[in-house]
């Protein structure tokens, strides 16, 4: 009968153990879920502060926008120039260059008539 006591002090051990595995589990998976909770807290916060800062700069952008078309505005710049006693003022008719620009069907045949003229002034050679 000594051999029965042994062999069974030996077999109540394994659910010991097993039952010691398990709390081990599931602590850890606890702990993982309570870390894997906060994270999304965190990550939801710093969302919300990104947020709020992306509204701030959209709003400030729009403000310097209007700033700029303000300031660049015609009665702006003129009410700045008198302030400053810079003497600007519009150019003078003498002083404006006016281009005529081509439309784009008489172009190419304008630039081959140039080319002809041109050919015509060197005599007909080819350089």
């Amino acid at each position: 009968m000594a051999r029965n006591k042994k062999n069974e002090s030996a077999v109540r051990f394994a659910p010991a153990l097993t039952a010691v595995a398990l709390c081990a589990l599931f602590v850890t998976l606890g702990i993982g879920y309570v870390w894997y909770k906060n994270q999304i807290d965190l990550l939801g916060h710093q969302i919300k502060e990104r947020e709020q800062r992306l509204t701030d700069l959209e709003r400030q952008n729009k403000t310097r926008r209007e700033q700029l078309s303000l300031l660049c505005s015609a009665p702006s710049l003129e009410k700045c120039v008198k302030q400053l006693n810079l003497g600007l003022g519009p150019p003078a008719l003498s002083q404006v260059i006016r281009l005529v620009e081509m439309p784009d069907s008489e172009a190419p045949s304008r630039a081959v008539q140039d080319q002809r003229q041109a050919l015509a002034e060197t005599g007909g050679r080819k350089n």
